[in-house]
C-alpha cells in the first residue's frame, strides 16, 4: 500500500513538473515566431527599397543572412538574432523614418549608386540615414523627388493600384493644337501600350519661338512616359519637369534644395 501511494506521489509530481515546461517551451516558440519576419519585409523596412525591389535583390543573390546567400523567396530572419547583409554590407533596422521632398535639378541620376559614378541624387542630400529615392526622374528631368528609409511607404506610393498623380510641365517642340491635346487626354501608344487617361491644358504658346509648353498629369509611372507620350503626337520635348506629386508642389524650393515632408502630407500620399 504504502509503494503504490509513493508511485501515485512520484507520477503526481512528475506531471505538475512537466506540465509547466511544456507551457513555457510552447510560450518561447510562439514569442519566437512573433520576432521572426520575412526577409524582403525587413530589407525594406530598413529602408534598402520596396518589398518587389528587395524580393529582386534576394533572388539576384545581393543578400547574405548568417554570411550564406540567400536564393529564394519565403525565408524568415530573426533581427534580434540573425545577421543579414545586402551588397556585403550589415543592415541594421532604422527605428527612426525619414521622408524628404527634393527638387531635383537636372544632371543627377535618381539612383543610390550609379555604375557611371555620375552624380546621384544622394549626393544632394547630407544626412547620416540611408534613404532610397520614391519611384525616379531621368537624369534630363528636374522637380519633385520624394527620398525616405521607409520601404513599405515606397511600395504603397509607387503602387499602380494606388494611382498616385504626378504633375509635368513639359515644353515642347511646336505648337500644340486641340486635336493633340485631346489625343494625349484619351490615351496614347506607347510601345504597345495604351497610357491610360490624363488631365493635360496649355500653360503657354510661344509663336515666334515656335514652343509650347503643357502640363500633363498622369497616374502611373511608365519610363520615361511623358516624353514618349508627347513623342506620339509628333512633338519632341525640350524641358521637362515634375512640379507635383500628390498634392505635393515644390514651387517653393529651390533646384537642389530639399525639406522634410509634414506627418499631414506623409499621410495624405498614403490615404491617396
Amino acid at each position: 500500500m504504502k509503494n503504490i501511494k509513493e508511485n501515485q506521489l512520484k507520477q503526481s509530481t512528475k506531471s505538475k513538473v512537466t506540465k509547466p515546461k511544456n507551457i513555457q517551451k510552447n510560450k518561447t516558440k510562439k514569442e519566437a515566431n512573433k520576432e521572426e519576419i520575412r526577409l524582403q519585409k525587413y530589407l525594406a523596412k530598413s529602408g534598402i527599397a520596396s518589398r518587389r525591389k528587395c524580393e529582386e535583390y534576394i533572388l539576384d543573390k545581393k543578400v547574405k543572412v548568417n554570411d550564406k546567400i540567400v536564393e529564394e523567396l519565403g525565408i524568415k530572419i530573426n533581427p534580434n538574432k540573425d545577421k543579414i547583409e545586402f551588397e556585403g554590407k550589415e543592415v541594421k533596422n532604422q527605428s527612426e523614418k525619414i521622408y524628404i521632398l527634393l527638387n531635383k535639378p537636372i544632371g543627377y541620376v535618381t539612383t543610390a549608386k550609379d555604375q557611371f559614378s555620375r552624380k546621384t541624387v544622394l549626393d544632394l542630400i547630407k544626412i547620416d540615414q540611408r534613404i532610397v529615392p520614391v519611384g525616379r526622374l531621368d537624369m534630363y528631368t528636374s522637380g519633385a523627388l520624394i527620398l525616405t528609409n521607409d520601404g513599405e511607404f515606397v511600395y504603397k506610393v509607387t503602387h499602380p493600384k494606388n494611382e498616385i498623380s504626378k504633375t509635368y510641365n513639359a515644353t515642347v517642340k511646336g505648337i500644340v493644337n486641340n486635336e493633340e491635346l485631346e489625343k494625349l487626354r484619351k490615351g496614347v501608344e506607347i510601345e504597345n501600350y495604351i497610357t491610360k487617361p490624363a488631365q493635360v491644358k496649355i500653360l503657354k504658346i510661344d509663336e515666334e519661338k515656335n514652343i509650347s509648353r503643357i502640363q500633363i498629369t498622369i497616374h502611373e509611372g511608365k519610363n520615361r512616359q511623358v516624353r514618349k507620350m508627347c513623342e506620339a503626337i509628333g512633338k519632341k520635348v525640350l524641358a521637362l519637369h515634375r512640379s507635383k506629386i500628390g498634392n505635393i508642389t515644390v514651387k517653393d524650393l529651390k533646384l537642389g534644395t530639399y525639406r522634410y515632408l509634414s506627418q499631414k502630407e506623409i499621410e495624405n500620399l498614403i490615404k491617396s
